[in-house]
């Protein structure tokens, strides 16, 4: 919901210490690296590629990180029940190539499917442009996108001059292209303050379905922050909490690479890991942008029976929902609703059209990039605490917590204490505004012995 903001973050939790807690200062309190001694901790592969550490929780071949990329298309899928069009295109898999002070390139090879079972689309125009995010001015950072296509043999070759010529993909077939962005920076300038960049990859797409221009975003991060030696840790309530600043997650992020990369240095075995739902979702690929959403008829009026601030307040987020939910379902959710409203019930809605109706963040409900997205709930995440946990050795949740006080946890493994979780999440330790804090270690502390 819109109240939610950048609330939604991933968390983590450690149960009771037997080695004395020290303070030190009076704006936090200071753990002892010694800690993460205790085991070994978990961390991004480091296989010789040549790239560094930080970057291989994305841009990394290790093996988890090619079966996350592997799951891509069917995360895809699960963002709605229907393509209208008939041509679904991936975000794809990315390489950093280039890595200099003043030039990075990037290249990532994105598939198109035709997930029809009998229908020709066409693949009629494919074009690309890029959105920069940085910390300082970028009048003196240019861009360029070359898209090379690499169809089956027998399909037309890529043109020198850029122009894309019309091709023809058969129902249950799949063709892709390579995407190759440069990014140098002119008069000097350093490219050290970019955070991100934004493809946007226009394609139109002609069918049984008519003209449909459509575009598919990716979010590519190019700045990796360092994992702080002495943190500083934060009391709340009868515990201490942790946020851990990390890059912008994308859809190439494997969560156990990202926890592995920025939480376990400063945990323990024994703590617990709990995600946040938005991230989560993110790192799933589960947005949308509006320009690839049609409002319904049924979209527009149910709209607006929903309080302004809700995230099912516009066509578009609306429309979200019945593209997961089915509109049967809806239909039904909202005629019970408004009985319900009459008799004073309230509430009947959530509960009848299915979770993915309370974890929808509308436009602005997110950090940027993302905040120009409809971020949906993500899926599968009972299986994914219960990996985590399996992987790390800690209990791991699911959390959807935002700046109101409310706390619901999604999914939980066998090792989480959710009443004490709850406790301390209802404050909100990772903010609610651009802290790009994800993780959050959270660590009760025991009662001094009387």
């Amino acid at each position: 919901m819109h109240a939610q903001g950048a609330a939604d973050r991933i968390f983590l939790y450690a149960l009771p210490l037997t080695t004395p807690i020290t303070q030190s200062g009076s704006k936090g309190v200071h753990f002892p690296l010694l800690f993460s001694s205790v085991r070994t901790p978990f961390c991004c592969h480091t296989e010789q590629t040549g790239q560094p550490a930080t970057r291989k929780c994305t841009y990394g071949t290790t093996k988890q990180s090619s079966i996350w990329s592997e799951k891509e298309f069917t995360h895809l899928l699960s963002t709605q029940r229907s393509f209208p069009s008939g041509l679904l295109l991936t975000r794809g898999k990315w390489t950093w190539i280039v890595e200099e002070s003043t030039h990075y390139q990037l290249c990532g090879i994105m598939k198109f499917y035709n997930v029809t079972r009998k229908n020709e689309v066409f693949v009629n125009e494919v074009s690309a442009s890029v959105v920069l995010l940085s910390a300082s001015e970028i009048n003196d950072i240019t861009t360029t996108v070359k898209i090379f296509s690499q169809h089956p043999a027998g399909g037309p070759a890529t043109r020198k001059d850029g122009y894309w010529p019309v091709y023809i993909l058969q129902a249950g077939k799949t063709t892709q292209i390579k995407v190759v962005v440069d990014v140098k920076a002119q008069h000097g300038q350093q490219l050290t303050k970019l955070q991100a960049l934004r493809l946007d990859l226009n394609f139109v797409s002609y069918g049984t379905a008519g003209r449909c221009l459509e575009r598919q975003n990716v979010i590519l991060p190019v700045q990796y922050p360092e994992v702080p030696q002495n943190p500083v840790w934060q009391p709340m309530g009868n515990g201490v909490v942790l946020p851990v600043r990390t890059h912008i997650l994308c859809h190439m992020d494997d969560p156990l690479e990202v926890v592995g990369r920025y939480a376990m240095p400063h945990i323990r075995m024994g703590d617990m890991i709990v995600i946040g739902e938005t991230p989560l979702a993110i790192m799933q690929g589960r947005f949308r942008h509006p320009c690839n959403i049609i409002p319904s008829l049924m979209a527009k009026l149910a709209c607006k029976l929903f309080h302004p601030t809700s995230s099912l307040a516009t066509a578009c987020g609306m429309q979200a929902l019945l593209d997961i939910s089915g509109r049967l379902r809806a239909m039904f959710a909202i005629v019970v609703a408004v009985l319900g409203r009459i008799v004073g019930v309230r509430g009947l809605f959530y509960r009848l059209a299915g979770e993915q109706a309370r974890l929808i963040d509308d436009v602005s409900g997110t950090l940027p990039p993302y905040d120009q997205f409809i971020t949906l709930g993500p899926v599968e995440a009972q299986n994914i605490a219960k990996s985590l946990e399996q992987k790390t050795g800690c209990g791991v949740a699911i959390v959807d917590a935002n700046n109101l006080g409310r706390v619901h946890i999604l999914a939980a493994s066998s090792k989480v204490e959710p009443d004490f979780l709850k406790r301390i999440l209802t404050s909100n330790p990772a903010g609610n505004d651009d802290e790009q804090t994800p993780l959050v270690i959270v660590r009760p502390l025991k009662a001094p012995s009387t």
